[in-house]
């Protein structure tokens, strides 16, 4: 991989004279007071501005301001008119346009298309604060406010969007954001290297059009400059561009036998080799190649093609390896350079280094922003993921090597958190990143890691060369917890567990020391046939660490519970994948109470799945075998029931859709049976989250003339399983009554094959129980 120039070795910009600003100002009051007269960077986000570093503006910001530059900040600004865009005046060089840390459609919309009540990067946690595509609406208002200002598009919605990409809100495949917004360059990925890089050669009168060679950026281009060698791959079962065959018996190296062969003319046998002109091989000069994808009118109007595009975007993801990619819309090509170079251990260290307020801006007075108050407490050790996970978009934003934080650095962090955020408790809430355990793992060889297309290290099992050592990430645990006013270091983030499982050191060392009652962890399913489309390890890894968590767990003493995530309709799920991870749930005594429904995010794989019913984790062809879909707004509704099979409200569905699969012996009182066959007179469950303000869920059940205390055990608070299956016993006539309602089901099929002609007509006298 080639090396880059390092974020701390670029000399600074005049500005630097004026130093760090206590925070980024946000208003012209605040620019007076540190002296300046304009800005040389605005950043507009849909976020609220919290000086912290898992804010994105912050990082962006307090970056430029390293290299000198005078950044300001305009957040969550009134979009309806050009005016809030204009309050800090004109900014010399550019404006940062970001619509926050989530996809603003995501934000706002639920998995079912509902409008949230809420938006937690708000002050208050109040709803409405930012557009529909953000991203979009804050770039044309600042080309409306400043006609001639560079427009620089970033963060994850422009990143995940940079492509013709499937919009599940409209249920179509929209224009790269860059040609929606009308901006002028578009960042994606970790974008630390691209934006110094951008805003260092606008600082030296460089033209905004004239940046095309920085990596992790996307531009608009006319045609294929010359010197590059481009792939045709706008069409699948047939190949590409293919370089004409140099004759075998004739030595490469002496230029007078090339010549001759170059200097024949036609011939007349098709099976001899055509030496047109000698090229380089596309893999020894992929810096020069260029992958064409299928335009945006095409994949547009065929999911397959769509498909086909998400696969080859995928195999260019590995910054060792990856080559440009150029996609046509309309009369214009959008031209995507190779991925960023990830950032070295110093440079992480340089980033989490600067001088942040590690609060929100003083503006919003004591107004709580919730997103600041869930994570204040928390440290960000790394970056990156090499699970792959279809249903996942951290991979495809931040890559899947591994970029880590020095210890010295994490630690000083800590001590940080320690001595200057208000209302610390001794309590470090989280140590993690995108996964918990990822911490310094990597490839063994840098050579076969550069090289490397595969989209998961882990998947279908741990790669041979992935070194799983966590020796790093449990010396980091130790010296964490040893430091004075600490008094819990928690891990909150998701744990990767067939990674945990091959070091028992470390998941002793976590659940010894690092549990607040409950793990969350991630299975997502239990059936192989979404396990593949997820691309997530089997159930039987998951038992194997419960197994060592309960071990560890008893060793140190404890009363800890693993509470396991799942995913409903996600791609390739059925409706008896469903009914067998219900039973799987009744069978281990849990209860989800917040269910995930699969959200088809922006460039994912599994959205390019739920889009085509292709499967692009295999070559896609027209005749490539299609993938289960699951997107009528009834079948994901009964797949979130069948995940709650313990709410009274989803039992009606359930019983209907039981006795359609054949299943009716499923309905009834037994240990086995997943629903009862009535509803009760009053619908008396409860969820948790209405009832957090109550003591922890205990509840009593009358068994055999007695009273029994029973818990249950809940995705939010973390109790022990049931002793039993809780609420009311059924008696003998109960279950009576079952056997005889699927006796009665079996009649009226047996009534209706008869009707057919294929038997003989039963008696209609229904079978009633004694």
């Amino acid at each position: 991989m080639q090396a880059a120039k390092p974020l701390f070795d670029y000399p600074k910009y005049w500005a630097e004279c004026f130093g760090p600003a206590p925070f980024l100002p946000m208003s012209r009051e605040e620019m007076d007071q540190l002296g300046w007269d304009s800005c040389d960077i605005i950043i507009v986000t849909g976020d609220a501005y919290v000086d912290h570093p898992s804010f994105g503006m912050a990082i962006i910001g307090r970056l430029l301001e390293s290299q000198g530059f005078r950044v300001g900040i305009i957040a969550q600004p009134n979009w309806q008119s050009k005016d809030d865009f204009m309050k800090l005046g004109e900014p010399n060089l550019f404006f940062g346009v970001a619509a926050g840390n989530m996809d603003s459609m995501i934000n706002r919309y639920t998995a079912d298309k509902k409008i949230r009540s809420d938006d937690a990067y708000t002050p208050g946690g109040m709803a409405g604060k930012r557009p529909d595509r953000a991203s979009l609406v804050y770039s044309q208002r600042c080309k409306e406010a400043y006609k001639h200002v560079p427009i620089v598009l970033g963060g994850i919605e422009a990143s995940l969007r940079r492509i013709a990409h499937y919009d599940y809100w409209q249920d179509r495949v929209r224009n790269s954001i860059l040609i929606d917004a009308s901006a002028d360059i578009l960042l994606y990925g970790n974008a630390e290297r691209a934006i110094v890089e951008v805003a260092q050669r606008l600082s030296y009168g460089h033209k905004i059009e004239d940046i095309t060679d920085v990596r992790g950026t996307a531009f608009i281009r006319r045609d294929t400059p010359q010197g590059w060698y481009e792939v045709d791959s706008t069409r699948i079962d047939r190949p590409g561009k293919i370089d004409k065959i140099i004759n075998p018996y004739v030595n490469t190296q002496d230029t007078q036998a090339c010549a001759i062969e170059q200097e024949k003319g036609p011939v007349d046998d098709p099976e001899e080799a055509k030496v047109v002109q000698i090229l380089a091989s596309p893999r020894m000069t992929r810096d020069k190649t260029v992958i064409r994808l299928p335009s945006m009118e095409k994949v547009r109007n065929d999911p397959v093609l769509y498909a086909h595009a998400n696969r080859v975007l995928h195999l260019e993801t590995n910054p060792g390896n990856a080559r440009a990619l150029v996609q046509k819309h309309g009369e214009i090509d959008v031209w995507f350079n190779p991925p960023p170079i990830p950032m070295t251990t110093e440079e992480m260290d340089y980033v989490f280094g600067m001088p942040y307020a590690r609060v929100p801006h003083p503006a919003y007075g004591k107004e709580k922003i919730p997103a600041y108050d869930m994570i204040r407490f928390s440290v960000n050790i790394m970056r990156g993921c090499f699970g792959g996970c279809t249903f996942c978009s951290i991979t495809e934003h931040e890559g899947r090597i591994i970029q880590n934080r020095s210890e010295e650095s994490i630690i000083r962090e800590i001590e940080e958190i320690r001595d200057k955020v208000p209302g610390f408790t001794g309590v470090i809430s989280d140590l993690g990143g995108p996964t918990a355990n990822m911490y310094r793992i990597a490839c063994k060889s840098p050579e076969i890691e550069s090289a490397c297309r595969k989209p998961s290290c882990v998947f279908p099992g741990i790669c041979p060369n992935l070194n799983t050592d966590h020796s790093s990430l449990i010396q980091l645990y130790r010296s964490a917890r040893a430091l004075p006013g600490v008094k819990k270091i928690l891990i909150a983030s998701g744990l990767r567990y067939d990674l945990a499982v091959e070091s028992p050191e470390y998941v002793k060392e976590l659940v010894t020391h690092h549990v607040g009652g409950y793990l969350k962890i991630a299975p997502e399913h239990t059936e192989e046939g979404p396990l593949n489309q997820m691309m997530k390890p089997g159930i039987g890894t998951y038992d194997r660490f419960k197994r060592m968590f309960e071990k560890y767990t008893k060793e140190a003493g404890k009363e800890q519970y693993l509470i396991p995530y799942f995913i409903a309709a996600h791609p390739g799920t059925t409706d008896e994948d469903m009914m067998n991870l219900a039973l799987w749930l009744k069978g281990n005594g849990f209860r989800a109470d917040q269910v995930q429904a699969f959200y088809p995010s922006p460039m994912a794989t599994a959205t390019a799945m739920y889009h085509s019913g292709k499967n692009p984790l295999r070559k896609v062809t027209y005749k490539s075998d299609g993938v289960t879909i699951v997107k009528s707004e009834e079948q994901r509704r009964l797949h979130k029931a069948f995940l709650r099979y313990h709410d009274p409200k989803g039992w009606p569905m359930l019983r209907e859709a039981l006795i359609r699969m054949g299943r009716a012996d499923l309905i009834g009182p037994g240990k086995n049976q997943l629903i009862p066959l009535h509803q009760p007179a009053t619908d008396s469950y409860q969820s948790a989250r209405r009832k957090n303000s109550t003591p922890a869920g205990s509840h009593k059940v009358a068994k055999e003339g007695k009273e029994k205390t029973t818990k249950i055990l809940t995705q939010h608070n973390g109790l022990p399983p049931r002793a039993s299956d809780g609420g009311n016993p059924w008696d003998k006539r109960e279950q009576a009554k079952a056997a005889a309602f699927a006796r009665n089901q079996q009649a009226a099929k047996e009534r209706k094959e008869a009707a057919k002609g294929k038997g003989p007509k039963p008696a209609r006298k229904p079978v009633v129980p004694r």
